[in-house]
């Protein structure tokens, strides 16, 4: 399946993701813990957090491809913000205001 017909879940200690179009689940993954899992989907990866360790799957199948403990900096909640995903909000906004300034 594209990852363009999946939306990605974070929900305790799984990323999971279902097919939009029905809502079953095409695979999920169990990270560290049972707390809460953020995730964030950038240029193909896709990067969840869980009990203050990052993790970077595999958007089609849910495979780990790497991961990082944070070593030091204990297990609090992690979030997660990308420049493109900045630059997208910013690039909207943009078009927004253009469109306002337009009529």
């Amino acid at each position: 399946m594209a990852t363009s017909g999946l939306l990605f879940i974070g929900i305790k200690g799984s990323a999971i993701a279902l097919d939009r179009a029905t809502g079953a689940v095409a695979w999920s993954t169990p990270l560290k813990g049972s707390d809460f899992v953020n995730v964030a989907l950038l240029d193909g990866d896709l990067y969840a957090t869980a009990r203050g360790e990052v993790y970077c799957l595999d958007p089609a199948t849910g495979r780990v491809r790497w991961t990082n403990p944070l070593t030091g900096y204990g297990w609090g909640l992690i979030s997660i913000a990308t420049a493109a995903g900045q630059a997208a909000l910013l690039g909207e906004k943009q078009k927004q205001n253009e469109a306002k300034a337009a009529s």
